[in-house]
């Protein structure tokens, strides 16, 4: 077939329809062809019918069609058959004429084909028996398209997966059905010969219909429901149905068949286990779906085969505890004493509940004896949140080990059904998969389809067949099962990781299940779901339907399977009673990304004060040349951003550095240290406000960039800048997850504007607010936000300080993790600093104290105004036009959090007649004033009143008229600098 499509792409052939006319007009047909035109005398018996279903993947095309023209370049592209008909047809036969029979097939072959004649009658029909071989191969195609519509997938019996109980008009389900396909109940013993595009025959080139019909129900129509065909690559389809399509390829082994009843036994007992000891307690058990832990089981196994050293998931909190006892291999004890209420909390932090922790394990895998590392990412109840989190670190991970290519490190990450189908985060997350700097080659999704969200039918709770038809988007094949079929799963579960190896794209395995408790141990689901659990009640467990095959099969003996359940009953029951021996809870033992030897040297607990962050003369000017040239020759750039290389060379000429090339200077110097820095986000490349320019573009060659910052020095760390796509949520949990690998990297994530954090919320909460409290989990994360009221609208001016404040505990061991960058300042005349502020022993300074006229006779300023951020280059101004630059002081708090409270008390001290004020262009419900307010307060033990200037309260975060704003800012910095407005308010 690929022979026949490709004489039919080197050709121009006729339409169905203009062939029609040329064959009714008896005119020759000339066709064009890569040796040039030919002609040939029309067929007067033939006119091609139209398949009704798309031929080999989405092309429309006719199939005889195809292989008149390839037989037109070629007579020994098609069959013997065909090329007689063809020639007889050609040279002028009758209507019925045309036809031979072909040879019967040597005996030796062991097929005997029986001669077409024979099928159609003594005088055949040609059209008819060319309609009939189109219609199997459309029948064959719709089984391939529509056949999980009717896979028998829901254990229960009483849903339909796809929400609907109806059968497509293409599927035979009965013989009157035939007629769809214009064939009759007589056609069912004729034999077809087999299209390329299937391996339902095996070795077999032709089948009866009956044979074809019966083995197509097989392969997709029974405890397994594949969705493929959407695929766009013919080869990927091809790999698909040569799984699913070969006869006999479901088989398995004895030993196979025991090490997944053994798993099975684990898996139920377990939560056995858990709710004989604890039945008033929440776990989130896996009842209904125990099938779980050896899907999983079989995906790391069947991936460690494949050469995979490390393994990191994420997954929501049903059946956490089962995977981390028999997956992960936690230890029993450590889980069993999360149940002790009176167990004492060891480690700082508030802690969480045990179905939110996680773990890391390096252990030996006992079915390939290799090697591997599990990790299960700690993650909160906001479902699918962590999903962008685990593809972060599987991208981290793969960095820095040089896996280019994924195949040493990927990822897993469970699904529940009404999540995958709900939360946007999993859309923003498939779309990350074949990003350059973000794919992670391949994701081995797991839904565990309970068919309900906590209450909610799921016809209430999505509006496509499935929950998980979002993976289309990234054409993700899809393997939809009945999880009351082990047998079935361990084979879906094989065909998804070899998947992944061979492809390296994501694939998803649908576990249709139910939930045998309600939504936790305590629901009560007869509430909202009656008729469902009525049927559960009624539904034998899993392992029981699993063990009595298996015996009967004669695979095990009764006396074996009930061995096995005692021997994990007494594993059980031994780590209960060890369990006891455990007084104190230590979080630290369920660390997903542990830091070793970070929070210490040689043995001591390293001091977390900031060193000089000064560079040399040398240096300055080595990575501002690299910020101000092209390292690369014949490289063409935009005459505008030759303009601005030329500006920063200037700069760094007169030793001075604007926000961009002190950015520049930064991130080159850790860059020559040996850090590793990545940069992500909107549009960071060039910059929200073109400011910054880290990618060069050669204007004359596609696709050809330069990284000069990648040119410093031969022994430098990687510079990776990279333009996301456009996702706050996803990628920011991204970063997120790239940080949590290794402390010893800068990641950053920049907003195109500060505002935009607010769509990624839940990361910010979750996991960098509170990741260290619940999970003791660090992370060296940099949020840069750009914000800064400048009379532009609500929009795209506030990043919500107050917000991060609000979330900070002011703990003096925390770094910061927030700047708010400037826009304005980008390119203001006054932001620029000296080299000398950057030389050897300099440091970051927590606070910039006034150092002006002001600083002379500190005794006589009346006015110390604290402030942060872009302000202070209007109240300077603003102090200048008014001649109080002796009396009033300005000074610049530039870490919020943790506050300096020290130096804030120092510069109090310092201007001991002076009245304190707080200045900020935010509003006052907004930006800093409330948690400035008390901390200034507490310096001074409440000696002196702590008055506000800035924006009166407002709900949005500023106005959109420029007159208001113009009126607004006058307003505050009359405030400011009337020296009586306060006294007068009292």
């Amino acid at each position: 077939m690929h022979r026949l499509r490709t004489c039919a792409a080197r050709l121009r052939p006729l339409t169905v329809s203009q062939a029609a006319q040329t064959v009714g007009q008896q005119r020759p047909i000339t066709v064009t062809s890569t040796g040039g035109k030919r002609t040939f005398q029309p067929i007067r018996c033939y006119t091609a019918p139209v398949a009704s279903e798309p031929f080999l993947n989405g092309t429309s095309s006719n199939y005889v069609e195809e292989m008149y023209y390839a037989w037109l370049e070629n007579p020994k592209s098609v069959h013997k058959s065909w090329d007689v008909f063809f020639r007889n047809a050609n040279a002028g036969a009758p209507p019925g004429a045309a036809y031979q029979s072909p040879l019967r097939l040597s005996a030796a072959s062991g097929l005997v084909a029986p001669q077409l004649s024979s099928l159609v009658g003594a005088q055949p029909n040609v059209e008819k028996l060319v309609e009939d071989h189109l219609a199997v191969q459309s029948l064959i195609r719709a089984y391939q398209i529509r056949g999980h519509h009717v896979a028998q997938l829901d254990p229960l019996g009483i849903m339909d997966a796809d929400l609907d109980s109806c059968v497509p008009t293409d599927i035979i389900t009965s013989s009157d059905k035939l007629g769809f396909y214009g064939l009759e109940e007589s056609d069912l013993e004729k034999v077809f010969r087999l299209p390329t595009t299937t391996f339902i025959g095996g070795s077999e080139s032709v089948l009866p219909l009956k044979e074809i019909i019966r083995r197509l129900e097989m392969a997709y129509c029974q405890h397994i429901g594949v969705e493929f065909m959407f695929i766009n690559d013919l080869d990927q389809c091809q790999w698909i149905r040569q799984k699913f399509e070969t006869p006999g390829v479901m088989q398995f082994t004895l030993e196979e068949k025991r090490t997944l009843l053994a798993r099975m036994v684990r898996s139920t007992r377990f939560e056995e286990f858990l709710q004989k000891k604890w039945s008033a307690e929440k776990r989130f058990g896996l009842e209904g779906c125990e099938s779980l832990i050896p899907a999983l089981k079989t995906i790391i196994d069947k991936s460690s085969e494949n050469g995979v050293e490390n393994v990191i998931m994420g997954m929501p909190h049903r059946g956490r505890l089962n995977v981390l006892a028999n997956v992960i291999r936690k230890e029993l004890e450590q889980i069993f004493c999360q149940f002790d209420s009176k167990l004492e909390a060891a480690d700082e932090g508030s802690g969480d509940v045990k179905y939110h922790l996680g773990m890391y394990h390096r252990r030996i895998n006992r079915v390939t004896d290799r090697n591997i590392t599990l990790s299960l990412v700690a993650n909160p109840s906001h479902l699918e949140a962590v999903d962008p989190v685990v593809q972060g670190k599987t991208k981290a991970e793969q960095f820095y080990c040089g896996d280019t290519d994924g195949k040493r490190v990927m990822s897993i990450l469970l699904h529940g059904d009404a999540a995958f189908a709900g939360q946007g985060i999993v859309y923003e997350t498939f779309h990350l998969s074949d990003l350059p700097s973000y794919t992670t080659h391949g994701t081995v999704h797991v839904v565990v389809n309970n068919q309900i969200g906590f209450t909610t039918d799921p016809r209430m709770a999505r509006s496509s067949p499935y929950p998980t038809d979002v993976a289309r988007v990234v054409n993700a094949p899809i393997f939809h099962v009945n999880a009351d079929d082990p047998e079935a799963v361990i084979y879906v579960c094989k065909v998804a990781a070899e998947w992944r190896a061979t492809f390296h794209k994501d694939v998803v395995v649908d576990l249709v299940c139910y939930r045998r408790m309600g939504h936790n141990e305590m629901d009560e689901p007869m509430f909202t779901q009656p008729l469902m659990y009525k049927q559960i009640k009624k539904q034998k467990p899993v392992l029981q339907k699993y063990a009595e095959k298996l015996i009967a099969e004669g695979a095990v003996s009764r006396q074996e399977y009930e061995e096995e359940i005692a021997k994990y009953d007494k594993i059980c029951e031994e780590a209960y009673a060890r369990s006891k021996d455990e007084k104190i809870l230590h979080i630290k033992h369920w660390l997903d990304s542990p830091w070793p030897g970070f929070f210490t040297l040689d043995g001591q607990p390293k001091s977390m004060s900031c060193p000089s962050t000064g560079l040399t003369e040398d240096n300055l000017n080595h990575i501002g040349q690299a910020a101000s040239s092209v390292p690369v020759e014949d490289f063409t750039i935009h005459g505008g951003l030759s303009r601005i290389l030329k500006g920063r060379a200037e700069m760094v000429k007169n030793r001075m550095v604007d926000w961009a090339l002190g950015e520049y200077m930064a991130f080159g110097s850790l860059l020559k240290e040996g850090i590793h820095i990545r940069l992500s986000g909107q549009d960071v490349e060039r910059g929200t406000f073109s400011h910054r320019h880290h990618v060069l573009h050669d204007q004359n060659v596609d696709k050809r960039t330069c990284i000069p910052m990648n040119h410093l020095s031969p022994d430098q760390a990687p510079y990776t800048v990279c333009n996301s796509s456009l996702s706050e949520y996803g990628v920011l949990g991204f970063e997120l997850g790239f940080a949590m690998a290794s402390p010893n990297a800068l990641i950053l994530w920049e907003a195109q504007f500060g505002d935009f954090q607010n769509t990624a919320q839940c990361i910010i909460d979750q996991f960098i607010c509170a990741g260290q409290a619940k999970w003791v989990r660090q992370n060296g994360i940099v949020l840069l936000l750009p914000h800064g009221l400048e009379g532009m609208g609500p929009e795209h001016s506030s990043a919500r300080p107050e917000r991060f404040l609000q979330m900070c505990n002011d703990d003096p061991d925390v770094l910061p993790l927030i700047i708010f960058t400037p826009k304005s300042l980008l390119r203001h005349p006054e932001a620029r600093s000296s080299f000398d502020e950057m030389l050897p022993g300099t440091h970051f300074q927590r606070l910039i104290p006034e150092a002006g006229v002001a600083a002379e006779r500190p005794e006589a300023v009346k006015r110390l105004i604290f402030c942060t951020g872009k302000v202070y280059y209007e109240l300077t101004k603003e102090r200048k036009s008014r001649g109080l630059e002796d009396t009033v002081a300005i000074s610049r708090i530039e870490q919020l959090s943790p506050f300096p409270f020290d130096q804030v008390k120092a510069e109090t001290e310092r201007f001991p007649n002076a009245d304190l004020v707080w200045c900020q262009e935010e509003h006052k419900n907004q930006g800093y004033y409330d948690y400035v307010k008390p901390r200034i307060r507490t310096t001074t033990q409440k000696a002196k009143p702590v008055w506000y200037a800035g924006r009166d309260p407002a709900a949005a975060p500023a106005t959109g008229n420029k007159n208001t704003h113009l009126i607004e800012l006058r307003r505050f910095l009359d405030t400011a600098f009337h020296l009586d407005a306060f006294r007068d308010q009292q």
